[in-house]
């Protein structure tokens, strides 16, 4: 038999006592005023995230298979979204991949080996916080790959992605855009935050001074592999709770499934939701303007 939940009344609203002890934990160190935020924010996120336990289970009825990148700024929220879309999903019917720099056996291998051994089966979510991107963003900028290797998978990822959406897989592609200065604030943070050291790596490190090269190749990846069949969405993340939202409404809106609440506002913010088309345009009138991308 399952736990009986038992609920109290706050501001006109039934939450259980499980979900009043999770804000606590998470915000016992916080001002009350922020506290009382994190707590409308969980509250807002709360009928999408139901929408997408319904997505599963649609996605599990009709066999289907849903692959999710993640891709961005060091410290744009990649991760903290991750966590909202997953929270309330069923363990068993989805996986967050987060691979490491590849061994040297997978040095020799078909580049895109490491990531099709993690692809979906019928019926599942995979997403990964970060992927084959890695090529075309740090491998690119940080000299990790030859300049061979980045053409080859400029030229053949379309192609790849094709194939991929062709037999049916479902493909989402995120980038998460954030402001020099706020990356610069985040990362400070993080080395303030003895809960958020572990966050901070030596390519965090350097971020900020490759900022521009990071720039000019998300212009180049951005130009060269938005496709029809496998577009880009930019999220805007200087504010996280705002990015999450219309991360979620993006992964929603891939899909026709069943039961969909029309109460609910679907329509993506033109501020935070970006298509990569218009970001592209967006970025070309910024250096026709001041002679390089601003970001």
């Amino acid at each position: 038999m399952a736990e009986e939940q038992n609920f109290i009344e706050v501001d006109g609203e039934q939450v259980t006592i499980d979900e009043l002890i999770n804000v606590f934990k998470d915000a016992k160190n916080d001002s009350p005023g922020k506290a009382k935020r994190k707590y409308n924010d969980a509250q807002e996120l709360k009928p999408y995230q139901a929408e997408l336990i319904k997505l599963q289970k649609h996605i599990e009825d009709t066999n289907q298979k849903i692959i999710i990148l993640f891709e961005g700024r060091d410290a744009a929220g990649k991760g903290g979204t991750i966590r909202r879309v997953t929270r309330y999903m069923n363990e068993k019917h989805y996986r967050v991949v987060a691979l490491g720099k590849p061994t040297e056996e997978q040095k020799t291998q078909w580049f895109y080996q490491k990531y099709i051994s993690y692809f979906p089966r019928g019926g599942e979510i995979v997403l990964f916080d970060r992927s084959w991107y890695n090529r075309a963003m740090v491998e690119n900028v940080f000299d990790f790959c030859t300049q061979k290797e980045y053409d080859d998978f400029m030229k053949g990822v379309k192609g790849f992605e094709k194939d991929l959406t062709r037999q049916g897989t479902v493909l989402i592609k995120l980038y998460f855009s954030v402001s020099k200065d706020e990356q610069a604030k985040r990362f400070e943070r993080r080395k303030t935050d003895p809960l958020r050291q572990w966050k901070l790596s030596e390519i965090d490190v350097q971020a900020q001074d490759r900022w521009d090269d990071f720039t000019n190749t998300k212009y180049r990846m951005l130009k060269q592999t938005h496709s029809h069949n496998a577009p880009w969405t930019v999220i805007r993340s200087i504010d996280k709770q705002k990015a999450r939202l219309e991360a979620i409404k993006v992964i929603l809106n891939s899909v026709d499934y069943a039961d969909r609440d029309e109460t609910l506002n679907y329509a993506l913010d033109p501020a935070i939701a970006i298509s990569g088309s218009r970001e592209i345009e967006t970025m070309e009138a910024q250096k026709a303007g001041s002679g390089k991308f601003i970001g």
